[in-house]
């Protein structure tokens, strides 16, 4: 299972444009050293869902006149319960699990987590930034591969950015590919087929698949005034081949209570999701970074949408507060919002999945709201290291398609709230 997309070019042009953002928060750099970023983050949902421990460490030095080499490794490892897109019922359901060879039982009125869940990530990337062309023009060429136990991934990326307007002005564009093959434990299911009793693998077509992503960025960054800077973005992105989530199913209900339907002598009343073999992205993104007298505040919204008919709205909201003395707190507020896609369902009754296409119950691409609160306090631990403290809460509420008659009398909820916390430790120094 995938656990993060691989690292946009988005990253990569906020990165190329840290030169004019130094504008607004000066720092220094020595060519001889390295600026190390190190932190672990300790995620963790509530209901016994999913817990993730992750250490990153970020490297960056300029290796030559105007080049830079940064270095990334980022360590995954998740652990916990997930929903595997079944629906809540008022009697008990037994699951096969993804290898065929065993099953889980979920109790009556519970929500169906599968606690066999767990992954682990390995994540490396670089990127090359060097003058070209003249002395106002540079280019940043970069790779990238993660590599999970089911899932890998392999991209490279080149960016081209150009600064005009004695350098108050900086204009991008950005080109990546990713190639990814999935391996699921199980092997691939057979989209819409039914969940068969166990050591039966007929509903399988292969061991893997493969999908490909390319992405275009458009860019521009400019300096308004000496405290204040804009950064905008539109981003164009296509992905093609095996985009479903493999250990995610759908309920079979009956026509007129929308519950689950019985087990059979041979199936489960579950079939596995379906999706669309290619996805067509567009992206809007704004920021705004401005210095007062001390402080500073940093403001960005996003626009997403896609021929899924999945639109979002992403307001971000940082303000750095001066403590003195270099310290500093950072309050953070992020508010986050989704319409579901077209083929989004809580169920499909016979007669729908004998004419359906595509079905997923996956929460994810569900209608639903998120709200981040969080703050982050760092200070100085000598001239040339920082360390740091972050803590969040994210709560995450659904909107729920129309409810069944049959769950109105149980009270049984399709798509509960999560809640969840995070903690991050940094540590930043030269060396």
């Amino acid at each position: 299972m995938q656990l993060k997309s691989p690292r946009s070019i988005t990253g990569q042009l906020s990165l190329a444009t840290c030169g004019l953002l130094q504008a607004v928060a000066p720092t220094a750099h020595a060519e001889s050293e390295w600026q190390i970023d190190s932190a672990v983050m300790i995620y963790s949902e509530s209901d016994g869902r999913v817990n993730a421990l992750e250490p990153v460490v970020n490297a960056a030095r300029e290796i030559g006149q105007d080049e830079t080499i940064n270095l990334k490794l980022v360590l995954d490892a998740l652990t916990g319960a997930t929903p595997n897109g079944a629906n809540p019922s008022p009697n008990p359901q037994t699951f096969t699990s993804p290898s065929g060879s065993g099953a889980y039982t979920i109790n009556a009125n519970e929500d169906p987590l599968d606690d066999t869940f767990h992954d682990t990530r390995v994540s490396m990337s670089a990127d090359w930034e060097q003058p070209v062309f003249d002395e106002y023009s540079r280019m940043i060429l970069g790779g990238n591969i993660s590599k999970e136990f089911d899932y890998m991934s392999l991209g490279a990326s080149i960016s081209l950015l150009r600064d005009f307007n004695q350098r108050n002005t900086t204009a991008s564009i950005a080109l990546g590919v990713n190639s990814d093959t999935i391996t699921p434990v199980g092997d691939i299911p057979i989209p819409l087929a039914h969940m068969q009793i166990l050591e039966n693998d007929s509903n399988r077509n292969g061991g893997s698949d493969n999908k490909s992503i390319t992405d275009v960025m458009f860019g521009l960054t400019q300096v308004i005034d000496r405290n204040t800077l804009m950064q905008f973005n539109l981003g164009f992105s296509s992905t093609s081949g095996y985009q479903n989530d493999p250990y995610k199913i759908v309920t079979i209900v009956d026509d007129v209570t929308g519950l689950p339907i019985a087990d059979t002598a041979t199936d489960r009343p579950y079939v596995y999701e379906s999706r669309p073999d290619s996805r067509s992205r567009q992206t809007f993104f704004w920021k705004t970074v401005h210095h007062l007298t001390e402080d500073t505040i940093n403001f960005s919204y996003r626009y997403y949408t896609d021929d899924w008919d999945v639109n979002s709205h992403t307001l971000d909201l940082h303000y750095r507060y001066e403590l003195g003395g270099n310290s500093y707190l950072e309050p953070h507020v992020r508010y986050y919002t989704q319409t579901a896609a077209e083929f989004f369902t809580h169920g499909l009754t016979a007669t729908e999945l004998a004419s359906t296409q595509y079905a997923s119950a996956d929460y994810r691409l569900g209608e639903f709201n998120s709200t981040t609160l969080g703050l982050k306090y760092a200070t100085p631990l000598g001239k040339t290291s920082e360390f740091s403290v972050r803590g969040e809460i994210i709560t995450q509420a659904h909107n729920d398609v129309a409810v069944p008659t049959g769950y109105e009398a149980t009270g049984l909820d399709l798509s509960p709230d999560l809640t969840a916390v995070v903690l991050q430790l940094g540590y930043s120094f030269k060396w």
